[in-house]
């Protein structure tokens, strides 16, 4: 595959330039190493695309998650505690997870163990593969990307998209660059408030 367009939110892609050069490359390489065409396995159950050959969401991440598990790049998780009194939230969010719940039980209230997850982490850099259905892709950007930064894990996130061009042999329901695009630049230009790189990629 190839990168077809790419913006950097935040400077993000300036911050990897200089801090972390080596894995902004080794993103581009896993990139260009996945072979679209090999991913175009699904045949068509739409009633508007019936019987034709479409390029696969499962097979496309599958050919990520090899690659870039094999560069090294792991499942993070980032667990918190929750409850339903808004003040305390707000004064315990940026504690470790051993003492929000310490909070909450000392306030009186019931902690709830809750958790972010990001697939693919390695030196303080996270990627997002999201050729899913289009909705996962604000919960990445305004939640996982958002969460894992505000907690001191990473200093950038990836976002790795089909581009319109792609998304329209695939099934609907796709999420596509441009659009994703338009939803990070209206939000205005310190939100989310993390460092991107939004990719969008071409067979």
């Amino acid at each position: 595959m190839r990168v077809g367009a790419k913006y950097s939110h935040l400077n993000g892609e300036e911050y990897l330039l200089v801090h972390r050069r080596k894995l902004w490359r080794e993103v581009q390489d896993v990139i260009a190493a996945v072979d679209a065409q090999a991913c175009k396995t699904k045949v068509s159950k739409e009633k508007t695309m019936r019987g034709r050959m479409l390029y696969s969401p499962l097979d496309m991440n599958a050919a990520f998650k090899r690659r870039l598990e094999t560069a090294g790049w792991e499942e993070r998780r980032n667990t918190f505690w929750v409850t339903e009194n808004e003040r305390l939230l707000r004064g315990i969010y940026g504690l470790p997870a051993a003492e929000q719940k310490a909070a909450i039980e000392a306030a009186g209230h019931e902690p709830i163990m809750s958790y972010n997850q990001t697939d693919f982490v390695k030196d303080r850099v996270a990627v997002e593969v999201q050729f899913g259905k289009y909705t996962f892709v604000a919960h990445d950007l305004f939640v996982k990307h958002l969460s894992f930064y505000v907690s001191d894990i990473i200093d950038v996130g990836i976002e790795i998209l089909p581009m319109k061009e792609l998304e329209k042999e695939m099934s609907s329901g796709v999420p596509y660059y441009e659009r994703d695009l338009l939803n990070v630049l209206r939000q205005g230009r310190g939100v989310p408030a993390v460092p991107l790189v939004l990719i969008g990629v071409l067979p």
